[in-house]
């Protein structure tokens, strides 16, 4: 099976349930073809410290009935040993999801572009904080030329 872009996500969240605004955007992003999940783990550290990684299928009937149709064929790349060493800095009674996804948008543009003989010349992910800092110097920038 040949993959378009793949990125891993972890997420961190207060409370030992992952919120249900969060399934339903990822379903979102799922059905409009955006993304396609390769693999998902959810970490639960307890109140009293025990971290419990757990496997798709091993998820609350509620959780489980919102992800598994998303999930077409897991894969099993993501490491249980990374998960626990990412979740031993969680605070007690959090959890994590963690994502390993396809950008499936990107893979539809790729072929599009090599099938017209076009190539990348530069491609990078620019931080939030280097946006952010974009941004506030281009409204400042503005906020100059408008006085």
């Amino acid at each position: 099976m040949a993959l378009g872009p793949v990125e891993f996500l972890a997420l961190k969240f207060p409370e030992e349930r992952i919120p249900r605004e969060v399934v339903e955007e990822l379903t979102a992003l799922v059905n409009g073809g955006t993304i396609r999940i390769i693999d998902v783990l959810v970490a639960r550290k307890s109140a009293d410290g025990d971290i419990r990684v757990i496997e798709l299928s091993d998820l609350d009937p509620e959780t489980l009935t919102a992800l598994d149709p998303l999930v077409d064929d897991i894969m099993g790349l993501i490491s249980e040993s990374d998960v626990r060493q990412m979740a031993a800095s969680m605070e007690s009674g959090s959890s994590a999801g963690f994502l390993l996804y396809e950008n499936t948008w990107a893979t539809r543009f790729r072929d599009a572009v090599v099938n017209t003989r076009g190539e990348v010349l530069f491609h990078e992910r620019l931080p939030r904080s280097v946006v952010d800092s974009l941004l506030a110097s281009a409204a400042e920038a503005q906020g100059t030329l408008a006085s």
